[in-house]
């Protein structure tokens, strides 16, 4: 299945230096960041997209001069405007970028390094003791430190940028004049590992750059829009999407901490907000918490008849007729993008029905990353659109329900996976890629996922069961936080549907307040009962694990299903 149609002119580069370069022809004196000097003060550093580019080449020069044109750069650290910084240096210097995630222990961090063959590293103030460590034990490829912040020990970026703003002054350009591989390998990046070892994903320049033109083509963006960068730069999802920013001209700001998003979000006066469900959801209860708790939710019930009655007519009054909750999000919030996984659907109405328009993509690291996403047009809840206007999806070998694994083909489909030839194979046959996701196209060509291959759970009688269908009912249960459903062997080989859940303290206390937790968790089992009779009797529930414990976490807030499995079968 391919999509053709598009909405916005955009035009097709083959690497992020034509990208950013065209940028700062159209929008100079645009501000391209925000910073601010301290969490608690309001002051702030305006760094325009002409600003931007100077610092970036001043930061290739201080990197081609210490001997890395060429060579591989990892980025560890927090999103900030030195990370951005030096992952775009890289990119416009032909120097590979291994970003990594900041929540890495020694031992991952370490192996990641040495696995990626990294020459240098720019690492957060915060994890300094570790690289200390990493630098004393001598066991990676690394001959150079870059702090993002202070330091004594190591060199400092800001010291790098004043060193190769004097280089450029002495006629030193070989940084700006380097010629860029677009198809050679880039970008190293290790895959969230949510049910085994991470692989090392390699992408090109192309592979960006196409994905950045498929989305301009499809959703709008606009050079007064102002984008919080709340996704982890470490992850495709995050740096593509930041990426995609600066291609069209947005200002972009940092949240002092998720504590503090409301307060950002009004503060920065937000328009566009790229996240993941666990975020957005939360947002959406806490905008509908306040309606309830006003009394006002009747009227806005009848608003939302009103108004959606209106857009038959082309007569848009959402976001005047609901102005008061807009204002709950800073007041200028338009537009909302979802991926990772699966948004609510009730959600993804909501915020729609309220004029913040509210789309959900999906896609993988290994996509660079959005395959699919739903557009100014075309949204159906509950699916995850339609292909980018340069991607074919097919649903491989489908079952009597037309669920199948969903295989992909495109420019911004990635080279391979690094140093692993089997794994290679694999996933890219034939010209495509097999993602290990599963799902169904719809009569209206939409997409809509099923689940993932490997959480799939066959039981002996050949009967299949997709973990995601059932927690997506029970997520919607005010008593849980989230769960994982999955199949615990049997010593017949057959398994155990199983589910666990943990559970929200605090909605207990005020819900069940002279009950037990033995008490409170058969009322639940009771209700997953319940549940269950609305399923084929093979699908059901028999066992559950009931815990306040937070589940294992990948940065972009998907449970590691593995590492979960290996706690609960010990």
């Amino acid at each position: 299945m391919k999509f053709t149609e598009t909405f916005n002119s955009a035009t097709r580069f083959s690497n992020i230096r034509e990208i950013i370069y065209n940028s700062v022809k159209l929008y100079p004196d645009n501000n391209a960041f925000i910073l601010k000097k301290d969490v608690k003060k309001e002051e702030y550093v305006y760094i325009t997209y002409k600003k931007f580019l100077e610092d970036i080449n001043n930061l290739g020069t201080a990197f081609f001069n210490l001997g890395l044109k060429g060579k591989r750069i990892a980025i560890c650290g927090m999103n900030s405007y030195e990370w951005i910084l030096s992952y775009a240096t890289n990119l416009l210097g032909n120097i590979i970028s291994v970003p990594l995630d900041k929540g890495l222990m020694y031992g991952e961090l370490e192996s990641s390094l040495i696995r990626s063959k990294a020459d240098a590293i720019v690492y957060d103030a915060k994890q300094e003791d570790m690289i200390k460590e990493i630098r004393e034990k001598g066991n990676t490829n690394l001959k150079e430190y870059f702090c993002m912040g202070d330091s004594e020990e190591f060199k400092t970026i800001e010291s790098l940028l004043e060193k190769g703003k004097n280089l450029r002054k002495l006629g030193k350009n070989d940084f700006e004049n380097v010629e860029i591989d677009n198809d050679d390998m880039k970008i190293i990046l290790f895959t969230s590992g949510t049910t085994a070892m991470s692989k090392a994903i390699m992408l090109s320049e192309r592979n960006i750059a196409e994905n950045i033109y498929s989305m301009q083509l499809v959703e709008k963006l606009l050079p007064t829009d102002v984008n919080m960068a709340i996704l982890p730069f470490h992850h495709a999802y995050g740096s593509t999407g930041i990426l995609m920013m600066l291609a069209s001209g947005v200002t972009n700001c940092f949240t002092d901490g998720l504590k503090y998003i409301a307060k950002n979000m009004k503060e920065y006066k937000v328009s566009v907000y790229i996240g993941v469900p666990q975020l957005i959801e939360l947002m959406y209860k806490k905008i509908m918490a306040e309606v309830e708790k006003s009394g006002k939710m009747d009227k806005v019930k009848k608003g939302i008849k009103i108004s959606n009655f209106l857009l038959k007519f082309h007569i848009d009054i959402r976001r005047k007729l609901f102005k008061e909750i807009i204002d709950a999000v800073g007041g200028n919030l338009r537009f909302i993008v979802n991926g990772a996984s699966n948004l609510d659907k009730e959600v993804s109405i909501g915020f729609n029905n309220l004029g913040i328009h509210t789309v959900q993509g999906y896609g993988l690291s290994e996509t660079a990353p959005v395959a699919c996403s739903e557009n100014d047009k075309y949204i159906k809840p509950g699916s995850v659109g339609k292909p980018m206007p340069n991607m074919e999806i097919e649903i491989y070998n489908p079952d009597e329900n037309g669920i199948g694994e969903i295989r992909l083909k495109g420019p911004n489909v990635f080279l391979g996976y690094y140093e692993n030839e089997e794994a290679t194979k694999e996933a890219l046959r034939d010209g495509w890629f097999y993602t290990g996701d599963l799902g169904y196209i719809d009569k209206d060509n939409f997409l809509f996922l099923t689940g993932r291959q490997k959480n799939m759970i066959v039981l002996k009688n050949g009967k299949k069961v997709f973990p995601e269908e059932f927690e997506a009912l029970i997520n919607q249960f005010e008593e849980v936080k989230e769960c994982m459903v999955f199949g615990l062997p049997k010593e017949d080989d057959d398994v155990l549907i199983s589910v666990k859940i943990q559970y929200d303290e605090d909605y207990i206390k005020k819900a069940y307040p002279d009950k037990s937790m033995e008490e409170v968790e058969k009322i639940f089992w009771n209700k997953i009962k319940e549940l269950n009779k609305t399923f084929p009797k093979y699908k059901y529930i028999k066992n559950m694990i009931f815990t306040k414990e937070d589940f294992i976490k990948t940065s972009t807030g998907k449970i590691k299903r593995y590492e979960e499995m290996k706690k609960i079968e010990k």
